[in-house]
């Protein structure tokens, strides 16, 4: 048997072996997109794609026992963070829970004058730079009510200050007003804004009179502006919905209602709903997620064209050197943080 041979044969099969394990590891740098926007354990370090996964892996149902351990006794429940000790974790989470909307809602609505099909327009914050949060109510249409018709909006900033509320007049004949679900009766938009001005209103204040769009924040209010016939760039709307940090670890979009009662603290009312309240867990999710704080970085997002050669062939070996650590200093992100607002 020639020995040098079989050699040379082991060698070959020993670099097709090493081969494979370079071009997967180039392979799972590239379509993993870990980076330092992701959920984060600040115990074990550990990258998960949402909050949910995060929230799983600190809590269960099969949690990682050391880190679970850990958060029973210094972790928050509503934002995930970790805290030096139990009594300043104590602290913080009293503040990180928000208040209940509703118990102050028909109080502010008496000061702003808001009555059954009544319309708020407020002026004064019509113009501003601030995001706004946009909700809607819809009745039913059709021969079987299931079509969704526009019948009650409502548009607040960041402070939580109604800008825009009123009923809609529909152009299509309503056949179910869902009375249970929004409370709207056929007086309440009998005499009510017509669609028409109602979209030229809200494109008034979502440009800003003219002078530079605004960041709108929403539940599923991409589908908002579809049903009222808006258009509007994809770029500035900030949709709870579709927002990965916040989505089901199966990739599926959670519910307004356990959004707002896991991150925030609180439950959305039953039966009878308001778009103002839905406005406002929306735009404090929004501002709990922008607020969240990430290692600036220069090009952030795997497709910004000079992030192509982190994984080029003749990195190859250099990627298969590095620890975890030093992959994660050149692997991005593929969608938009909502941190990165607060750079604009």
């Amino acid at each position: 048997m020639d020995h040098s041979l079989e050699t040379s044969r082991h060698k070959c099969a020993a670099c097709f072996r090493q081969f494979n394990k370079i071009e997967h590891l180039v392979d799972h740098m590239r379509t993993s997109f870990h980076s330092h926007h992701e959920p984060t354990c600040a115990i074990c370090k550990k990258h998960c794609r949402s909050l949910d996964s995060l929230r799983e892996h600190l809590i269960g149902p099969l949690p990682k026992q050391e880190c679970k351990n850990i958060f029973a006794t210094r972790g928050c429940k509503f934002c995930l963070a970790i805290f030096d000790s139990s009594y300043s974790q104590r602290l913080h989470q009293e503040r990180c829970q928000f208040s209940p909307v509703n118990s102050g809602l028909l109080a502010r609505f008496a000061n702003l004058g808001i009555r059954d099909g009544s319309t708020v327009i407020d002026s004064g914050r019509t113009r501003g730079s601030g995001a706004i949060a946009l909700a809607c109510k819809y009745v039913g249409g059709g021969s079987d009510g299931s079509m969704d018709i526009c019948a009650k909006v409502c548009l607040i900033d960041e402070g939580e200050n109604v800008i825009f509320y009123s009923y809609v007049k529909p152009v299509t004949a309503v056949t179910n007003y869902r009375y249970e679900t929004t409370g709207i009766r056929p007086e309440h938009i009998r005499d009510a804004m017509p669609v028409k001005q109602v979209q030229k209103k809200i494109q008034e204040i979502l440009y800003n009179g003219g002078e530079k769009a605004r960041i709108l924040v929403g539940d599923c209010v991409e589908d908002d502006l579809k049903r009222l016939q808006i258009g509007y760039p994809s770029f500035m709307i900030r949709d709870t919905a579709n927002y990965p940090p916040l989505m089901k670890s199966s990739k599926l979009c959670n519910s307004l209602k356990y959004l707002a009662q896991v991150y925030l603290g609180f439950d959305l009312q039953n039966g009878i709903q308001d778009p103002y309240e839905e406005c406002i867990v929306a735009m404090r999710l929004y501002k709990r997620m922008r607020s969240q704080v990430h290692r600036k970085e220069n090009y952030p997002m795997a497709s910004d064209p000079q992030n192509k050669n982190n994984f080029a062939i003749w990195r190859e070996n250099e990627l298969q050197r590095m620890s975890p650590e030093q992959m994660l200093e050149i692997s991005r992100s593929d969608y938009y943080c909502w941190c990165m607002d607060l750079r604009i």
